[in-house]
């Protein structure tokens, strides 16, 4: 907890590191910024709002940020005695994204075995430290071969109606039973359900009502609902979430791409799963050389204020059907916020993440080669339990 006075200006360095800030408690006034780069600085407040303007003595949560790292939820039950894992769940949007606003699939997909082992046994040995009687949820970021505990929360998660529809046992009814005296033996829950389906949640946003928010997500929570998408194949599982959660993603057309400079390198292998499913390429000037270089082909189209017909036209003529767009730093760019809100206007699906991106890609291959079928839970459960 930092509470020395604000410096005037950042330590000029060569080298640079992302920060989580943290200014209050909870998911307000929290904020990825990068340390070293010129004019950022630590003692920026979360929000945009200047140390200076925050209230009381300003005490201030730094923490080093793991970037690019794979944030994974889990949630257990425990009688005090034995804890049984409920779900692991792998998200799509990386660390850094909230939670809420993620979408996560259960099983996980990418995940190693060890991994998971080492998931499994950190939850279960936290719940006997806690002393645990009910639900826990814990939030991991795993980084290579290292996982890290990011949150432990002693209660009832938000992803507790996922996990109970995905896997097929009602973990809020079993937790009250528990909390009542009666052990997971007795009730019949003593071992981690692992489905032979997929099950994709996806967060629901408001943006339709608020307009001129930006749309980019990041570590405030934007979202106010859910939806969950089953499939034994986890493209046709990703396809139906976004189905739920309008728009849905196409078959075909074009997509345009416009990414930050440490996400260029990261797009080329996700652009090149799009043109192998028969999308044409438009990218702006930055994100053009480097899809160009990687012998992709790819048409360049105007940046907002380079001239006509600029992206802004393409996305409000309809000739846009996908968007890659990454924002470009803590404070937007007024352009990517115009190109977001039109995207929005025009029920244009858009991904502010090369991770979702990848996971839109998959799911629209599944699309093109399997068609949509209609399940009961009941029949998923069956194959499962």
């Amino acid at each position: 907890m930092d509470q020395r006075p604000a410096p005037k200006r950042p330590s000029r360095s060569r080298r640079r590191s992302a920060r989580y800030v943290d200014a209050a408690i909870g998911d307000r006034g929290t904020d990825i910024l990068s340390v070293g780069q010129a004019g950022v600085s630590p003692a920026e407040s979360p929000g945009r709002m200047p140390a200076g303007q925050l209230p009381g003595p300003r005490p201030v949560l730094i923490d080093r940020f793991l970037e690019d790292a794979i944030e994974v939820d889990v949630d257990c039950i425990s009688d005090g005695e034995t804890t049984v894992i409920g779900a692991i769940m792998e998200h799509i949007e990386e660390a850094g994204i909230h939670s809420g606003d993620s979408a996560c699939v259960i099983p996980t997909f990418s995940l190693s075995q060890k991994i998971l082992d080492d998931i499994s046994a950190a939850t279960k040995a936290m719940a006997r430290e806690l002393k645990v009687r009910g639900l826990m949820n814990v939030q991991f970021a795993v980084k290579g071969d290292d996982v890290y505990v990011l949150e432990v929360n002693p209660r009832a998660s938000r992803t507790v109606p996922f996990v109970s529809k995905a896997i097929g046992f009602p973990l809020a009814k079993l937790a009250a039973k528990v909390m009542a005296g009666k052990s997971l033996p007795e009730l019949g829950f003593t071992r981690e359900i692992v489905p032979k389906h997929f099950s994709v949640k996806e967060a629901v946003f408001p943006f339709l009502r608020y307009e001129g928010v930006d749309i980019a997500l990041g570590p405030e929570m934007k979202s106010t609902g859910e939806v969950m998408g089953m499939d034994v194949d986890l493209g046709l599982a990703y396809a139906k979430s976004q189905m739920a959660a309008p728009p849905p993603l196409p078959k075909g057309g074009n997509v345009f791409v416009s990414v930050k400079d440490s996400d260029k390198q990261a797009v080329v292998p996700v652009v090149r799963e799009f043109v192998k499913l028969g999308f044409g390429i438009i990218a702006t000037s930055g994100t053009f050389e480097v899809l160009k270089a990687a012998k992709i082909p790819v048409t360049k189209v105007f940046k907002v204020r380079e001239g006509r017909p600029n992206v802004l036209d393409r996305v409000k003529n309809g000739d846009i059907n996908f968007i890659i767009n990454t924002p470009s730093g803590k404070i937007p760019r007024e352009d990517e916020v115009r190109i977001r809100n039109a995207s929005l206007a025009q029920r244009i699906p858009i991904m502010t993440t090369v991770r979702a991106a990848l996971a839109s890609a998959n799911g629209i291959r599944s699309l093109q080669k399997h068609k949509v079928r209609v399940r009961s839970l009941q029949e998923y459960h069956a194959e499962t339990l």
